[in-house]
C-alpha cells in the first residue's frame, strides 16, 4: 500500500511539472513564470496581454483536455483488457475509433458539398460514428447468454476493415486540401482546442470516468473469470453492456475532440500493471494518471519538436509506445521460454 501511495504522489508531481512545462514553453514565448500568470491578479501581472492570451486561450485549454483525454483513454484500455481478458485489447479493438473516423472523414471530404463545414460538424460526426458503431457491435455480439466476447472482437475487426475501406475510398475522391486535413485528423492533435467545447467534453469524459471507477469492484471480480464473478454476485451480462457503452462514450468523445491517438489505451495499462499489479482499484488510478502524464508530455513534444511547425500528437505517442510495446512482447516471450 505504501508503494501504491508513493507512485500516486510521484505521478501527481510529474503531472504538475509537465503542466508547468507545457504552459511556460512554446515555439513563440518561453518563460517559466508564464505557468503561474493565469491566476495572478491583473495589478501584479509582469506580462503583456499577448503573453497572457497565449497562455490562457491556447496552452491552458489544450493542457486540460490532454490530461482528461489521456486519463480516459488509459482507463478505457484497462476496462477493455479486463472485459476481453486479453492484454492486447484496446478501446479501438471493437471498432469504436474506426467508426468515429469514418464519419468524421466523410464530413471532412464531402462536407463542403453538403454544407457541413467547421470543426463542430467533424466532432459531431465522430461522436455519432462512435455511438453507432458501439450499438451495432453490441447488437451483433449479443446472445441469450449476454455479450459474447469472441463475437465482439470479430465484429470489431470487421468494422475496422470496413471503415478502412470507406476511408480509402474517401481519400481517393477527396480534394487535395481535404486529403491533407483528413491525414492530419487521423494522426490526432490538440492544436484546435478552445474553451468552447471543453464544458461538454469534460461532462462526457468525466461521466465515463466516474462510472467506470464506480464499477471497479465488479471489474476486479471479472478478472477471475465470468463464472467466478457470477458466483460472487456480479451481474456479468449487465456489466458487459455497461462497459461497452461507457467505453464508447469516453473514446467517442476523445476521438471527436482530438482525432485518433493510438497506443495510450494499449500500452499505458501495461506500464501501470508492471508498477502496481493487476488489481483494478490500484491499476485504474495509476493508469489514469500515467495516461494523462504521457499525453500531456507528448503534446508538449509535438509543439517543441519542429518549431514553429507542430507535429501530430499521434506520431509522438506511436514513437513512444511502439518500442515499449515490442519490449513487453519480447519480455513475455523470454519468460515463456525460460
Amino acid at each position: 500500500m505504501a508503494k501504491f501511495a508513493v507512485i500516486l504522489v510521484l505521478l501527481v508531481l510529474a503531472i504538475l511539472l509537465c503542466g508547468v512545462l507545457a504552459l511556460s514553453s512554446g515555439a513563440v514565448l518561453s518563460d517559466w513564470r508564464l505557468a503561474f500568470s493565469w491566476w495572478l491578479p491583473l495589478s501584479t501581472q509582469p506580462f503583456t496581454e499577448l503573453q497572457l492570451t497565449v497562455v490562457t486561450e491556447l496552452r491552458l485549454p489544450r493542457l486540460l483536455l490532454g490530461l482528461m483525454v489521456g486519463a480516459v483513454l488509459a482507463q478505457a484500455g484497462c476496462a477493455m483488457q479486463t472485459l476481453c481478458r486479453n492484454p492486447l485489447a484496446d478501446p479501438s479493438l471493437i471498432g469504436i475509433a474506426g467508426g468515429a473516423a469514418m464519419l468524421a472523414l466523410l464530413v471532412i471530404a464531402m462536407g463542403p458539398q453538403l454544407g457541413l463545414t467547421g470543426h463542430y460538424w467533424v466532432s459531431a460526426a465522430a461522436f455519432s460514428g462512435a455511438l453507432i458503431t458501439s450499438l451495432l457491435v453490441y447488437q451483433l455480439s449479443r446472445s441469450s447468454n449476454g455479450v459474447n466476447v469472441a463475437t465482439l472482437l470479430l465484429c470489431g475487426v470487421a468494422i475496422n476493415a470496413l471503415a478502412a475501406a470507406v476511408i480509402g475510398l474517401l481519400s481517393f475522391y477527396a480534394s487535395d486540401d481535404a486529403l491533407r486535413l483528413m491525414s492530419f485528423w487521423q494522426m490526432g492533435s490538440l492544436a484546435a482546442v478552445t474553451w468552447q467545447p471543453l464544458p461538454l467534453a469534460f461532462l462526457s469524459l468525466g461521466l465515463c470516468s466516474a462510472l467506470l471507477w464506480y464499477r471497479r469492484k465488479a471489474l476486479n471480480l471479472l478478472l477471475l473469470g465470468e463464472q467466478q464473478a457470477r458466483y460472487l454476485g456480479v451481474n456479468v451480462r449487465r456489466l458487459k453492456r455497461e462497459l461497452i457503452v461507457l467505453v464508447a462514450l469516453g473514446v467517442g468523445a476523445a476521438v471527436a475532440l482530438t482525432g485518433i491517438i493510438g497506443f495510450i489505451g494499449l500500452v499505458i495499462p501495461h506500464i501501470a500493471r508492471l508498477l502496481v499489479g493487476a488489481a483494478i482499484p490500484r491499476l485504474m488510478p495509476v493508469a489514469m494518471l500515467l495516461g494523462a502524464l504521457v499525453l500531456a508530455l507528448a503534446d508538449w513534444l509535438a509543439r517543441m519538436a519542429l518549431p514553429p511547425a507542430e507535429l501530430p500528437i499521434g506520431i509522438i505517442t506511436a514513437l513512444l509506445g511502439a518500442p515499449f510495446f515490442l519490449y513487453l512482447l519480447l519480455e513475455q516471450k523470454r519468460r515463456l521460454y525460460a
